[in-house]
């Protein structure tokens, strides 16, 4: 991004709660931010908030798109047509020098609109390819911060039920980002003093992570 000819670092925020100030995902991404900023004051935050974005739907045709290039050949015609939300999506993600996403967890996972975005941008040719040797992730050199709030606590005997960092740490690694951190609130569900407790330490780990995440 150019401000005033010079090139300015984008954090990307991706935003996949609902529920804006009621969020308890935000009040731990609020001090990253904050902190963030301070730290950082040649880079720009862009915000992408899932439950507002039109996110293109995965139509018959858009498929058929990931498997013409999935054969290694081109979009040509009505598929390239289709495919331009696609690319759009595609292009903002990967014109972001690092990555910040505010989830909650739902159902032990993550809610179905940053899935939707997931299975939208990662796409053959643009985020992965294929070699001899395997799949190559071609998002490369780039970190990634991901912070949740779970209404149990997933650390000990609940951890086998956690589908989220697993499944997040996977599939942005399958790309090539495999720098990602995670800052998790939890559990947010078993009282408000220990809920308060939790988010404050979060809050207090998410300012130590925003001080350094670009810096080393």
């Amino acid at each position: 991004m150019l401000i005033e000819g010079v090139r300015m670092k984008k954090l990307l925020h991706i935003i996949a709660t609902p529920r804006g100030e009621e969020s308890r995902t935000l009040r731990v991404t609020e001090v990253f931010l904050q902190e963030f900023a301070e730290k950082h004051a040649d880079w720009v935050v862009e915000e992408l908030d899932l439950s507002k974005e039109q996110l293109p739907s995965l139509t018959l045709k858009r498929v058929d798109g990931k498997y013409l290039l999935l054969s290694e050949k081109d979009l040509n015609g009505e598929l390239k047509e289709a495919w331009q939300e696609i690319i759009v999506q595609i292009e903002r993600f990967m014109s972001a020098d690092a990555y910040l996403i505010s989830t909650p967890m739902w159902n032990f996972s993550i809610p179905y609109t940053l899935k939707h975005y997931i299975d939208v941008i990662l796409q053959p040719k643009y985020l992965f390819r294929y070699t001899a040797s395997g799949a190559e992730g071609l998002v490369k050199n780039k970190k990634m911060a991901i912070i949740t709030s779970r209404g149990g606590d997933y650390t000990d005997a609940m951890r086998g039920a956690d589908f989220q960092e697993p499944y997040l740490r996977s599939v942005f690694g399958f790309v090539g980002i495999t720098g990602v951190t995670f800052i998790n609130a939890q559990p947010m569900d078993m009282g408000e003093t220990l809920q308060a407790q939790k988010i404050k330490e979060a809050q207090a780990r998410a300012k130590e992570v925003a001080a350094l995440f670009v810096s080393v």
